[in-house]
């Protein structure tokens, strides 16, 4: 699986209109977005949420309000729609259009907490209330919002005054209550019946993992869809896993260790650490280096150039079988200038300078002729689709002829298809090194030299075949 997350609100957006709609991911679109050898398109943020037209500015978000307070979900986002009436036709179309490009839809579904200000039947049962205590937002009241009893946030906040940082504009729902259950399997089956092919779920791991065992078992009694949870707790993931989910997160993992990589000079070499702790859980896992709630990769305040994260961006890619995730934007060095942390706003309306690009088809950077090669060559290729992994750097210390402080080295192999890959993520000094091949990986993989001399550009990723 590769997966395109698309915010369609931000991905048609221009200066001269103020959000994007469905329309905006037309037939061109979805073309140039396969052409990355994209499986599957997550729309994010689809189902009515908090926003202008909805929810009181005390408990909003920004000026567009927050994709994850959901405040019906039964229903489609009113601005993502050219016409307001038809929202739920345009979605559903838009699903349509992208099926017969030949790819697969993923949406959000978001169990954990919903909008202080939601429609439907949920009753005080189903949240977490506090009795006798008047609710207290954060921002300036403008709107004289009023809420007795208060309940609880969505990031487990049980105080009736929170702070300006925590999920304010959401409420938790109380999963003791089955009744929750009951209704929160209803809406995921409503989904599922509009065609979508699986769904990206919002903190997941917030959520009883009972529930999912249930639900998940209770989904597929009808619909085969597939489940990713994103979710930031290791000693968690395989209790998810047995609950039916089939990717998880890598957020703490292989993203925060090539984060530190970048930031703070940590070894290279401390990536096998990645692999060793998942205790063979790699293939289950998201990687990514970007998405909504991260920082861009060429924004000033993380990597300052796109081309700086192409070695970070190669081995997220090439490491492991799992899915493999970019955010809109990202194949085009989306540097999310406008803003002041270095993130395309999921509370705003927003434009990014970047997407501009992608209507003229003459137009081929370097940075999306990267993305094009690296996720062609992931897809093409047995030994990454389908082959092992050998880490390397064990047989690689530090001598004269290797620098584990810059230099990642491992193999992929199925068959005859047999590579070995060397990162060097130094950006700014060519490395020359001896890679090793200990003797159980040259018989594993069928026989190769033992040694090879690689000579490595500044932020190079070298793939040689064996």
């Amino acid at each position: 699986m590769i997966i395109y997350q698309l915010f369609p609100r931000v991905f048609g957006a221009t200066p001269t209109k103020r959000c994007g709609t469905f329309s905006d991911i037309n037939d061109d679109a979805i073309e140039r977005i396969k052409s990355l050898s994209v499986s599957h398109i997550w729309l994010t943020g689809v189902i009515r949420h908090s926003g202008w037209r909805d929810t009181n500015p005390a408990v909003t978000k920004g000026n567009a309000g927050s994709p994850y307070a959901i405040v019906d979900y039964y229903d489609i986002d009113p601005d993502l729609a050219d016409n307001e009436a038809d929202r739920m036709k345009e979605f559903e179309e838009t699903v349509q259009r992208i099926h017969s490009h030949g790819l697969k839809v993923i949406i959000d579904f978001v169990p954990n907490h919903l909008a202080r200000e939601y429609k439907g039947d949920f009753t005080d049962e189903n949240f977490y209330v506090l009795p006798n205590q008047k609710f207290v937002a954060p921002i300036e009241n403008t709107g004289n919002y009023y809420e007795f009893p208060a309940k609880a946030t969505g990031n487990d906040v049980f105080s009736p005054t929170p702070s300006p940082t925590d999920w304010y504009d959401t409420v938790k729902l109380n999963y003791t209550n089955h009744d929750t259950w009951r209704k929160m399997l209803k809406i995921i089956e409503f989904w599922c019946s509009k065609d979508v092919d699986g769904f990206r779920v919002d903190m997941a791991e917030m959520v009883s993992v009972e529930f999912w065992r249930w639900a998940i078992v209770e989904l597929r009694k009808s619909f085969n869809v597939i489940m990713i949870a994103e979710i930031y707790q290791p000693q968690l993931y395989q209790s998810y896993l047995n609950a039916g989910f089939d990717y998880l997160y890598d957020k703490v993992g292989l993203y925060n260790t090539l984060e530190n990589i970048f930031r703070y000079g940590q070894r290279a070499d401390t990536i096998s650490d990645v692999w060793k702790n998942l205790n063979g859980l790699d293939d289950k896992m998201l990687r990514f280096m970007e998405n909504h709630d991260e920082m861009r990769l060429a924004s000033k305040f993380f990597m300052k150039e796109a081309k700086n994260a192409f070695p970070f961006v190669a081995i997220a890619a090439l490491m492991n079988r799992g899915p493999f995730m970019i955010y809109n934007g990202q194949e085009y060095g989306e540097n999310a200038e406008d803003s002041d942390n270095g993130r395309t706003s999921i509370f705003d309306y927003v434009h990014m300078q970047s997407m501009h690009r992608r209507y003229d088809v003459h137009i081929v950077s370097e940075i999306y002729e990267f993305y094009r090669k690296l996720l062609n060559f992931r897809e093409k290729s047995a030994a990454i689709q389908k082959g092992a992994f050998y880490d390397l750097m064990w047989a690689n210390p530090w001598y004269n002829d290797f620098d584990p402080q810059y230099v990642y080295a491992f193999m992929r192999y199925y068959g005859d298809d047999k590579l070995l890959i060397v990162i060097n993520f130094n950006l700014t000094e060519k490395k020359n090194v001896t890679v090793t091949i200990p003797e159980d990986a040259r018989e594993l993989i069928g026989g190769c030299n033992e040694k090879y001399n690689v000579e490595l550009k500044p932020g190079e990723c070298r793939i040689v075949d064996l």
